[in-house]
């Protein structure tokens, strides 16, 4: 990349943030349903096709960090070492997301949580994302039975890997922990509670629901 293409893109990502944050102060203020796109554009000092440009969908002003929402489980099993199980994979990604409070399982300021607890139209993209990353891990995971039955040389055995419930049914049940633990993360963010203790709470409940999940 030369100087004026880094140049560019830094500008980008500067117009980009900046709408955001200009979102975000408006939801949190007035509340997500009661703000316009042409009420983010004039906050923001831009037109309103710029917020639409970077923002297709008015709730991807808020969520966006749906890209690694909805892909990061997949991605994380699929990049496990050979002998690491899905869950344990995903068990200590979640782990470790906890430790650094990320924003992507639900760390938020309360205000923000707030904000997002109270639209329905946010909680309703917020399932589709649900369950788009149950699907995504699906896709991963029924892969890999399919690889399974290919190297074992038995091309029956690999068309109905492909096919089979168990790996589907895998990932409904990783797909179902995650979502209520993001559920579980927002309700105690919303109790008010400091970071570190909401941070300590949902560490050891995470810790439970993964022992669970390896039994």
């Amino acid at each position: 990349m030369n100087t004026a293409q880094g140049l560019r893109e830094q500008k980008k990502q500067q117009t980009r943030q900046a709408i955001s944050d200009a979102a975000t102060g408006l939801f949190i203020e007035r509340g997500f349903d009661r703000v316009t796109i042409a009420d983010v554009a004039a906050a923001a000092g831009v037109a309103k096709m710029t917020v639409t440009n970077y923002f297709p969908r008015k709730e991807d002003l808020v969520l966006d960090l749906s890209e690694d929402f909805v892909a990061g489980p997949a991605r994380v099993v699929a990049g496990r070492a050979p002998d690491t199980s899905p869950v344990a994979a995903l068990r200590d990604d979640y782990l470790a997301a906890v430790a650094r409070r990320d924003p992507v399982i639900g760390f938020a300021p309360e205000p923000f949580a707030r904000m997002l607890a109270g639209s329905p139209v946010l909680l309703a993209r917020l399932r589709e994302f649900h369950d788009q990353r149950e699907a995504a891990l699906a896709e991963v995971l029924v892969a890999e039975w399919h690889r399974a039955g290919a190297v074992a040389g038995d091309e029956a055995a690999a068309a109905a890997a492909a096919e089979d419930i168990a790996p589907r049914a895998e990932a409904a049940q990783l797909g179902a922990a995650l979502r209520l633990l993001f559920t579980r993360l927002l309700d105690r963010v919303l109790s008010g509670a400091g970071v570190d203790a909401v941070a300590q709470a949902h560490e050891a409940e995470a810790r439970r629901v993964f022992a669970l999940l390896e039994r």
